[in-house]
């Protein structure tokens, strides 16, 4: 006789829903701003080591997904490394680069967005979602800058996003303050104000500001500058928009920002430390601002032109001395809002077993949030009806999101302090005959 354990399990869940939360304020809890923008996950290493150091943990990670690597299997993948090495994803999505240009975003393919990134078990509650990059420029946009289509096309993406979950954090794409108007850009105040006109209420379903706020220009601007096409340009944009009739208030996320430099042969020790010190007096005044909730400086690591200028990275592997400057700073340990949930898929034995003046019982429980259950750690958990408090009992593994696993259980639902049912648990001579059911079928 062979026993599937995991038939059995299966057979045995019981589904109870998810609570529904609205998206979290990420201002109001502690957070580490420090960030990266990356071009490939194998760096995700290395953005832990820099944003997640000198007491700092849970930095930010802008990263683009096009529409032709929607693979639920690969991102998942992604996200769960991000999770174990405690980064918190921006996911750009842009979609397919043509020999000219961007392709133009495709409205029909929305629904395909967001069945994938729905699919997703997100690191954190808050999942952040840019729709798009720089649309002011016509080769972002299929060769023709184009605001009211633009403006449609988030519009519609962040409601049906909203719709599929109000755990996701909805973004504009980050716009390029210093480009004219002419036949490939379209200047920002202008592309706003069409936006806007076209959709009056856009901002009701947006849910934080993403800017590009590069320091021009030439991308050598100084520290100290202020205003549009500065380090400072979220300012200039929120006070804009305010003019325009957008009155919420937008947690601020700079997804792209930072000087060029010379690449490797020109590059001195001298002028590194210069760079380096550019960076530190940024975050120190610029971006000390209580309203920006992530920087993510572009790029981490890119070898080739025209990005090559922005790498923190050398071609030969090694970094720019200004990497290790911005390690040592000073973090903040972030505490983004995890969501901590499970569901009962078998009781092994009831409330009967007495530990440390305890009495617990044993379960299988399926993880259905985003936090990790270490093994032998002991934590409360969300469950239909009530909270119980469990401890993973296999020493060899944890218990990550999606998995089943056995533990220690308790029931500490508030309602069970007053005598009332709290929870609708399988019982253990229910289990018991349900089991003998399924092991007899497997004979």
């Amino acid at each position: 006789m062979k026993w599937k354990l995991l038939t059995l399990t299966l057979l045995l869940c019981l589904s109870f829903a998810k609570p529904v939360f609205a998206v979290e304020n990420p201002t109001e809890v502690a957070n580490n701003k420090f960030g990266i923008h990356i071009h490939d996950e194998n760096d995700l290493i290395d953005a832990s080591n820099l944003l997640n150091s000198s007491g700092g943990d849970w930095g930010y990670v802008t990263i683009v997904i096009r529409d032709d690597q929607r693979k639920v299997q690969e991102w998942q993948a992604t996200f769960d490394r991000m999770r174990k090495i405690h980064l918190i994803p921006i996911v750009r999505i842009a979609s397919k680069s043509a020999p000219q240009y961007w392709e133009k975003a495709d409205p029909d393919q929305i629904d395909d967005w967001v069945n994938f990134l729905k699919s997703l078990t997100w690191v954190t509650k808050n999942r952040y979602i840019i729709v798009g990059n720089e649309p002011n420029h016509a080769a972002e946009w299929g060769g023709s800058a184009n605001p009211e289509e633009y403006s449609d096309y988030l519009l519609n993406f962040a409601q049906q996003l909203k719709k599929a979950s109000p755990d996701f954090f909805v973004m504009s794409a980050g716009i390029d303050a210093s480009a004219p108007t002419n036949s490939d850009y379209m200047d920002e105040g202008l592309f706003l104000t069409r936006m806007i006109k076209k959709n009056p209420k856009l901002f009701d379903s947006i849910d934080g500001w993403s800017s590009h706020s590069y320091p021009n220009p030439g991308f050598a601007g100084a520290v100290t500058d202020t205003g549009r096409g500065s380090i400072r340009t979220f300012d200039w944009e929120l006070t804009f928009l305010k003019t325009l009739g957008v009155t919420k208030t937008l947690p601020v996320f700079i997804t792209e920002t930072g000087w060029t430099h010379p690449l490797e042969d020109s590059f001195t020790e001298k002028k590194q430390d210069d760079y380096g010190k550019k960076l530190q007096l940024a975050y120190d005044t610029a971006w000390n601002d209580p309203r920006v909730v992530a920087v993510t400086p572009f790029i981490l690591n890119y070898q080739s032109p025209p990005f090559d200028m922005f790498s923190w990275k050398k071609k030969t592997g090694e970094f720019y001395s200004f990497y290790e400057l911005i390690k040592s700073l000073p973090k903040v340990k972030g505490e983004p809002k995890i969501e901590n949930s499970g569901e009962i898929s078998a009781i092994l034995l009831p409330e009967v077993i007495t530990l440390n003046d305890t009495i617990y019982g044993l379960a299988y429980v399926k993880n259905t949030g985003e936090k990790i259950w270490a093994s032998g750690v002991t934590q409360q958990v969300d469950i239909e009806g009530g909270q119980i408090e469990l401890t993973p009992t296999n020493p060899l593994s944890d218990i990550e999101p999606g998995a089943i696993g056995t533990v220690l259980y308790r029931d500490i639902s508030p309602q069970k302090q007053t005598g009332k049912t709290s929870m609708q648990l399988p019982s253990f001579f229910d289990t018991i005959g349900l089991a003998s059911h399924v092991l007899i079928a497997q004979r």
